[in-house]
């Protein structure tokens, strides 16, 4: 079973005038902005993120707090890379669409390198498509999911696969060079075939990025009532055979995967999501944007109202905060490695945690690279197809023993 990502969320939020500066551990050589745009015209049945109808009231409410909220952030450095998601920024009217993209390139100026954004097939049309290329964005990733209509009614999303191809070609036109597409697998009622189909559909239209997503069943998501009842749930060994299938035809058909659920064409990977995943900070905005910032990481309050509210007051959402010392970050540090096919390195781990012996934990990953596991790579290792297809209980492993010799 592959790692999941989990979304703890609660309503409280504490007023934060003052960030904890602890020692800056890992060089960092990149700073991301991310900013999370609730809305979406409807929700799809597999979705678990913190969005809400747009309406005329709150689209005011958030676009007055992007700004109040940067304001209140302790000096943020220039951002080198930016992802807008959601919810969508699609969801927004024209008008609107306009107004949040003039207020995130006065916060952010002109100094990125990427600059991504999250639209859906339903919200995308020339004129958005305008706003993000005069803005300066240089990436979009369209939700797709899936290509056939009953699989798309499967997950409750409301678009046709026309819809979607509509969508895709106007982004080439537009003159966007970086186009991702969303794909999601092991859909309730999906065959290998119909899989199959999908990513011989996606890899047709010459995108220069796909990710690939196994369903996951949150239990926020509607989705969720049907796993209450026994009808669907997960399935290991239908999840592994979709996994192995994904990443063989997508060698096959050129693109480098760089991570668990990313393949790339040369020089197309997402470098705000790799510099996330290399443990460079970034920071947050909007209800439920969660941030890595000065030696600690927490997430916003996951309401707009609530978000709103404090910021009013001249405070900060931040809740579930978590302090990042040399253990937590050397850590973290191994547990993405885990997920990235360039592996990690035993040296930088020293750098993380000196303290820590990391003689146990090389015997540990020599004992999987035995067992087809994982293979040595530089001064460290990284995990074998089949290591990662059981990477979360080797990550649970790994942190287990690590957190025993730092």
């Amino acid at each position: 079973m592959l790692y999941r990502h989990h979304h703890c969320l609660s309503q409280e939020f504490v007023c934060c005038t003052v960030v904890k500066v602890q020692k800056k551990i890992l060089e960092r050589n990149a700073f991301g902005l991310y900013v999370h745009a609730p809305f979406c015209s409807s929700t799809c049945d597999f979705c678990a993120f913190y969005q809400e109808k747009p309406r005329k009231n709150s689209v005011k409410t958030f676009l007055e707090g992007l700004t109040t909220e940067w304001s209140l952030v302790s000096k943020p450095p220039v951002p080198d890379t930016i992802f807008v998601g959601g919810g969508t920024p699609g969801a927004l009217q024209e008008s609107d669409f306009a107004r949040f993209f003039d207020i995130l390139r006065e916060l952010a100026g002109d100094r990125f390198v990427e600059w991504s954004v999250e639209l859906a097939p339903a919200e995308t049309t020339p004129a958005k498509l305008r706003v993000l290329r005069e803005s300066g964005v240089t990436r979009v990733s369209l939700g797709v999911q899936s290509f056939q209509p009953s699989m798309l009614q499967a997950l409750g999303r409301r678009h046709p696969p026309d819809q979607a191809r509509r969508a895709f070609d106007w982004m080439r036109e537009a003159g966007f060079d970086n186009l991702n597409l969303d794909l999601i697998f092991c859909i309730p009622g999906q065959e290998l075939s119909d899989w199959r189909l999908d990513l011989e559909t996606a890899v047709s239209w010459e995108p220069d990025h796909l990710s690939t997503y196994c369903l996951i069943h949150e239990e926020k998501a509607a989705l969720f009532a049907q796993v209450k009842t026994g009808e669907i749930g997960p399935d290991p060994e239908r999840e592994e055979k979709f996994y192995l299938y994904t990443w063989e035809f997508l060698k096959e058909a050129g693109f480098e995967q760089y991570e668990v659920a990313n393949f790339a064409r040369s020089g197309k990977r997402c470098r705000h999501n790799w510099n996330v995943w290399r443990m460079n900070e970034w920071i947050g905005l909007g209800p439920s944007a969660a941030s890595q910032w000065q030696g600690e990481r927490w997430s916003n309050v996951a309401s707009l109202q609530a978000w709103s509210d404090a910021l009013s007051l001249g405070c900060l959402t931040r809740k579930d905060v978590v302090s990042l010392g040399p253990l937590e970050l050397a850590e973290d540090y191994l547990l993405f490695g885990l997920r990235l096919n360039e592996g990690i390195g035993l040296r930088k781990v020293a750098e993380l945690c000196p303290e820590a012996d990391l003689e146990p934990l090389r015997l540990f990953f020599h004992q999987l690279g035995e067992e087809g596991l994982t293979e040595a790579r530089g001064d460290g290792f990284r995990v074998t197809d089949r290591g990662r297809l059981l990477v979360d209980r080797i990550g649970s492993e790994v942190a287990h023993r690590f957190a025993s010799v730092a």
